[in-house]
């Protein structure tokens, strides 16, 4: 996953509003946004090379999604656990979500560099094994990429003034889905003044500065919008891609969360 918008507590019908791409190898194996058969109460795409996942929610309300830190010159670890085994752990347990992340330090060396979101419709925290620790998000709009919560990077600049707008005009959850799905569609190349220096060079750099990656080997894989509204119906939308940005599918989930989910409190 490189690029994760998010609404948190920010709009008085729609508690949560995440729109996401993950960018991937496209050789690299996954299954569509469902329920896992192995854990039905998760809903969420599949990486069916080491078994997790970049993005997913439950009928409880717990959400969780993770990005990797762009670091070329880093040594990785001995074995590398998957990072994606951290969400479908987050969301496979009951564990709060401050606790669950305090705990990850103990093991964080295990990985290569990531960023971990993980809460509910009440709690949203942020965890980085690159620096930053755990730390709680306010209520507003947020953007991750390869970096940590909120680098003003163009595409998640862009992308969090993109999901305002989209708010601001949003008719329901089905046509807010929608636009939620254009924006991540965007293709625009920042200017070379605007690019950060992440270490792969300045054509790299290029390459990867949209926030929709169109490309033969390497690109977005999917484009995900996820809607929880205040009475508590979820709206899980997945569009898939193959190489050269080819339309591959399309998914739409949409149930209600169970009785007890954590509530959000009214938007600050």
């Amino acid at each position: 996953m490189c690029l994760i918008l998010l609404a948190f507590r920010h709009h008085p019908e729609y508690p949560l509003v995440v729109t996401a791409n993950r960018d991937e190898f496209h050789a690299r194996p996954a299954a569509p946004v469902a329920f896992w058969p192995d854990a039905p109460q998760v809903a969420g795409g599949r990486d069916l090379e080491a078994g997790g996942t970049w993005l997913g929610i439950t009928r409880e309300g717990r959400f969780a999604a993770v990005t990797n830190v762009r670091e070329p010159r880093a040594t990785p670890p001995p074995q590398p656990a998957s990072r994606g085994e951290l969400v479908s752990r987050y969301l496979t347990g009951s564990e709060h979500p401050a606790g669950f992340l305090a705990r990850l330090p103990e093991t964080a060396t295990r990985y290569r560099g990531f960023n971990l979101l993980a809460g509910d419709l009440r709690n949203l925290h942020y965890f980085s094994n690159r620096g930053g620790g755990t730390a709680p998000l306010g209520p507003g709009i947020h953007g991750l990429s390869n970096h940590r919560l909120n680098t003003p990077w163009p595409k998640v600049t862009g992308g969090c003034a993109a999901l305002a707008v989209a708010l601001e005009r949003a008719g329901g959850a089905a046509p807010l889905l929608e636009s939620l799905l254009a924006l991540l569609a965007d293709e625009t190349v920042a200017p070379d003044a605007h690019l950060p220096d992440t270490g792969v060079g300045a054509d790299r750099e290029r390459l990867l500065s949209p926030r929709f990656i169109r490309g033969s080997d390497y690109g977005t894989r999917s484009s995900t919008a996820l809607v929880v509204t205040g009475s508590g119906e979820v709206w899980l939308r997945e569009r898939r891609f193959g190489p050269d940005g080819e339309i591959r599918g399309e998914e739409l989930l949409r149930f209600p969360l169970r009785p007890g989910y954590p509530a959000a409190p009214p938007p600050v």
